[in-house]
């Protein structure tokens, strides 16, 4: 398997990790609906939070939440939209970005809450 894909399991794994320490029930994992894909899908009080985690090895670039495009964007928009209504789901949702540096100095994780606006 390819570096990145592995750097992306770990960054997914550690997510999940903090989220799971801070209270949040998963509800699901890498949900798929047409293109999209929704790294977790969690709950937290009246909350229904849609986190994109973006693990990265270097910040050379820029930081791992800069990476997320309008059209990604978009693709979680359609696939939240679409889970709440299948679930039948009465929910505030939230969009929040895990960013995550993973290199030789150590491991930095960062939660970004209500990341971005989707109107």
């Amino acid at each position: 398997m390819a570096e990145h894909n592995e750097l992306g399991k770990e960054g997914e794994k550690l997510a999940v990790e903090f989220l799971l320490k801070n209270d949040y029930k998963i509800l699901e994992k890498n949900y798929r609906y047409l293109k999209a894909e929704v790294d977790i899908i969690a709950r937290k009080g009246d909350f229904l939070v849609c986190v994109e985690v973006k693990a990265r090895s270097s910040d050379y670039f820029g930081d791992p939440q800069d990476f997320i495009t309008p059209k990604k964007i978009k693709l979680l928009v359609s696939a939240i939209d679409y889970y709440v209504v299948e679930k039948d789901l009465d929910v505030e949702v939230r969009f929040d970005i895990i960013a995550i540096l993973i290199n030789k100095k150590g491991t930095k994780l960062e939660h970004l809450e209500d990341a971005f606006l989707y109107f």
